[in-house]
């Protein structure tokens, strides 16, 4: 018997033609952002060559003295900076420190590694990154956890520069196994659920299924909460505004309307900050012809996953900035 159930949990449904259709799409878009991002990074050498060609002319023609008072007042300048991104980065691990004790309690379930390949986790992986550095910008953050958070998922996430000094929490073990005394606590976050989060519980371990699937695993988050005993639910998308496709969000995109409801109190506002407009529906107009491309707005992850996750995008200026943020904390 538990064989059998353990063939039917970890044999994928076949792929729709809906279904290869995104995909195929989606390896389009890929394509076309790995050819812009060749481009903008040679346009950026090429700009930073153009900046020291500027400076050596411009110190050519001053006389010594000047020289080196330019210079002295450019290392003035720059220590300036580095001594301000220090307090900031000082004043963010404070309040990440805070939260531990005070902050909503948000766990990513890392239990589905197994299930992915190597494109795949290290999608997930960028995810958890912007998780993080939303998270720490946060005027109030949230406690982050990462859950069975073991093997070649661990392995990836180790090589992201300056994860070690993360202030999050790293459990090799599942949440059942973290949390077995406040299991009544637990509640997983899934698009499949029946049961509608008006609001946000401060006492609730809210669990964020982390697997980048390609639609292979649908309601897999839903099933094995079922078959855990734990409670479930679902953001309330559908009482706010229509989605071009399903509701199901990435990893990042949850944590980051989670947060944002924290500060406001606003599940609308909360859900047209954060889910992009090609995942929308016109809201006055009710056009809802199916998915827009990714545009060239900024950042666009690959990852689409089931229950929570599906397409991320980065639409905020401030967000193409994380990977340097992530380092800096």
């Amino acid at each position: 018997m538990e064989k059998a159930m353990e063939t039917e949990q970890t044999e994928p449904q076949p792929m729709s033609k809906n279904a290869k259709k995104k995909l195929l799409k989606q390896q389009r878009y890929e394509a076309k952002k790995a050819e812009k991002k060749a481009f903008e990074k040679e346009q950026k050498k090429r700009e930073v060559e153009r900046k020291r060609k500027e400076w050596d002319e411009k110190l050519a023609s001053l006389s010594q003295e000047e020289r080196e008072k330019l210079i002295e007042e450019r290392k003035e300048l720059r220590k300036e900076r580095m001594e301000k991104r220090s307090e900031e980065r000082e004043r963010k691990i404070e309040k990440l420190n805070e939260a531990k004790s005070n902050g909503q309690n948000v766990v990513i379930d890392l239990e589905f590694m197994h299930l992915m390949n190597s494109s795949e986790l290290n999608s997930l992986v960028q995810q958890i990154m912007y998780c993080y550095a939303v998270n720490s910008r946060c005027a109030s953050p949230a406690h982050l956890w990462l859950t069975s958070c073991v093997g070649e998922m661990q392995n990836h996430l180790q090589r992201l520069p300056g994860y070690d000094k993360w202030v999050i929490e790293k459990e090799d073990r599942s949440y059942i196994e973290a949390f077995q005394d406040q299991k009544e606590k637990l509640v997983y976050l899934t698009a499949d659920s029946e049961n509608v989060l008006n609001e946000l519980d401060p006492k609730a371990l809210y669990i964020i299924g982390g697997l980048v699937d390609r639609n292979r695993w649908k309601g897999i988050t839903m099933k094995k909460a079922e078959e855990q005993g734990i409670q479930t639910a679902k953001l309330p998308i559908g009482d706010y505004l229509k989605m071009s496709s399903s509701q199901v969000l990435t990893v990042n995109q949850v944590v980051e309307i989670i947060l944002k409801f924290l500060e406001a109190k606003d599940w609308k506002n909360s859900f047209f900050r954060v889910i992009p407009q090609r995942k929308r529906c016109d809201a006055d107009l009710g056009d809802c012809d199916g998915e827009i491309e990714g545009n060239d707005s900024g950042e666009e992850k690959d990852a689409k996953e089931i229950g929570i996750i599906e397409g991320e995008d980065v639409e905020n200026k401030d967000d193409l900035k994380i990977k340097r943020r992530c380092i800096e904390t």
